[in-house]
């Protein structure tokens, strides 16, 4: 198993930056898929990110070009990288890790952290 702990969301300003780490557990790190996804008040649970064992990465349109996520599986953990912040972006994040990552997501087993705030003011 895999467990998942979140950090580094807060409260920064319309164009600001922010780094996410997501600390992992468990001997399987490596060879799982994770990434991040957001929930803001009222609304589903949405994909953010994802990132392959071997490094691949797709992310949500809305975020393509301002987002970034790499993993480091000697460290296992994961950081998602946003710049350029917008008021939308508001929500609060979860680190997820599953057997696969394909379209939209992630699949198979899916695991998920406690989740962090972010919190972007206009």
């Amino acid at each position: 198993q895999v467990q998942l702990v979140e950090s580094g969301g807060g409260l920064v300003q319309t164009g600001g930056s922010l780094r996410l780490s997501c600390a992992a557990s468990g001997s399987v790190f490596s060879y799982n898929a994770l990434g991040w996804y957001r929930q803001a008040p009222g609304q589903q649970r949405d994909f953010v990110a994802a990132i392959t064992s071997g490094g691949s990465t797709n992310y949500a349109d809305s975020v393509k070009g301002r987002f970034t996520l790499s993993r480091d599986n000697a460290k296992n953990s994961l950081v998602l990288q946003m710049n350029s912040l917008k008021p939308e972006d508001t929500a609060v994040y979860y680190c997820a890790s599953g057997s696969v990552a394909g379209i939209g997501g992630l699949y198979g087993g899916v695991r998920w952290g406690q989740g962090t705030q972010v919190t972007v003011s206009s």
